[in-house]
């Protein structure tokens, strides 16, 4: 935890390892989420493996998507001080051709490697983008399954789904990690969506926090600049800071359990992103309480207590 400054500790057999898994570039809230996790003393965080976003590739005037998000995670563990306590891993430059054909990674060799190897801290994998890095080590070691779990940000609604931004990255890889054995912890779009701030929040509580909160914040309002002549989004004055469940599922209790429903999964339909629902796989945790406050309140304390 480096350069972390906190008077209390997490005990050890409540710690638990983490992947993240992030398309850091692709917009402005991905940063957000990465900060939180590397300032969590639940998580040990083991790696950050930077994703692509090639279906938004035009959108962003962006080539090289995975080198983008690479770049942006390694700015942001040099702007928090951490640059040389977290390995990066490069993902796959585009999605899966199909269900069934892996696309090799350093990124997928990484999971595939920190989740089979044995330690007693349970691994969890944070995804915040497409899922083509975690389809591509289930499908080239499928083991994995039971030695993880994924929690996605990703799918639209239950129970009829339709357009996701995550889920357009990749619908193949998303039906490969949903029909499969994976512990999956999905936290859909009206969820996530409940995760919004005010630009005048940010700026009072990420601001003043050292370089790092300067940068969230100037990149964000930058951003919301930049897309202002977009109809519909982004709304203005807010923002939806919606990978940061990521964090807010595994502070929130474990006795909680209505936060969210435990229901069979659903694959996909490529030509709208509905759920499949004559197809039920095996049951997974959805979300339907994004934690807001506990998670949004940790953020703030944590950048303040360590970079204010």
């Amino acid at each position: 935890m480096g350069t972390m400054k906190y008077l209390f500790d997490v005990p050890d057999k409540k710690k638990v390892r983490m992947i993240v898994h992030t398309d850091c570039a692709n917009e402005a809230d991905d940063q957000f989420a990465l900060a939180h996790h590397l300032m969590t003393p639940k998580f040990l965080v083991q790696g950050v493996i930077g994703a692509h976003f090639h279906a938004a590739a035009q959108f962003c005037g962006l080539e090289d998507t995975v080198g983008a998000s690479v770049a942006e995670i390694h700015r942001i563990l040099q702007l928090m001080e951490l640059e040389e306590q977290y390995p990066v891993f490069a993902g796959a430059e585009l999605p899966l051709e199909d269900e069934h054909t892996p696309r090799p990674s350093a990124g997928a060799e990484f999971l595939i490697r920190e989740a089979l190897r044995d330690d007693p801290h349970p691994l969890f994998v944070a995804c915040q983008g497409g899922l083509t890095d975690i389809a591509s080590a289930i499908l080239t070691e499928p083991a994995i399954c039971g030695r993880m779990t994924v929690i996605w940000i990703g799918g639209g609604p239950y129970p009829k789904g339709g357009f996701e931004f995550n889920l357009k990255m990749d619908i193949a890889a998303a039906n490969v990690v949903m029909r499969s054995s994976v512990p999956l912890w999905q936290v859909p779009q009206n969820v996530y969506k409940q995760m919004s701030v005010s630009l005048a929040e940010l700026q009072a509580n990420v601001y003043p926090c050292g370089k790092i909160g300067e940068y969230l914040f100037t990149q964000m309002a930058a951003f919301n600049d930049r897309t202002g002549d977009i109809p519909h989004w982004p709304h203005g004055e807010i923002w939806g800071l919606g990978d940061s469940p990521t964090v807010g599922v595994l502070l929130a209790e474990s006795e909680k359990e209505d936060l969210y429903d435990t229901v069979p999964g659903h694959p996909f339909r490529y030509e709208d992103m509905t759920y499949v629902t004559e197809e039920s796989c095996r049951p997974i945790r959805v979300y339907k309480d994004a934690n807001v406050r506990l998670t949004l309140a940790d953020f703030f304390a944590k950048l303040k207590i360590n970079y204010g």
